[in-house]
């Protein structure tokens, strides 16, 4: 071995390339609260039932059968959705409907991508 080669990866920048660039600390914050509001099994079905609804949207009156949970549990999983940027809610009256944020699934879908 020549004197001009080492073994240390750390020495040797040809070893290892740099990374790319990693994903910043707003970036994450904000990838981690989409995350969360996607993990939990209740808010996916919302969702679903949501984007499934008559042009798009839900009344809040309308998901609390399908989950079988009582309506303080769903506006709470509701909001977890909303504070996400997932679900864009509408007051009409003494009820409140919900629908999908344009192109928020696409992002969502993203934010994976670019892991």
């Amino acid at each position: 071995m020549k004197a001009s080669q080492t073994l240390d990866p750390l020495l040797d920048p040809a070893c290892c390339p740099p990374a790319g660039p990693a994903l910043g600390a707003e970036e994450a914050k904000e990838a981690a609260l989409v995350f969360k509001a996607l993990s939990d099994p209740n808010r996916l079905r919302l969702l679903s039932l949501v984007k499934a609804g008559e042009s798009g949207e839900r009344c809040v009156c309308d998901l609390t059968e399908p989950l079988d949970l009582g309506q303080p549990t769903v506006s709470h999983h509701l909001k977890i959705l909303v504070d996400a940027g997932l679900l864009h809610r509408e007051k009409r009256g003494t009820w409140a409907y919900y629908s999908i944020v344009p192109g928020a699934l696409e992002r969502a879908a993203g934010l994976v991508a670019a892991l």
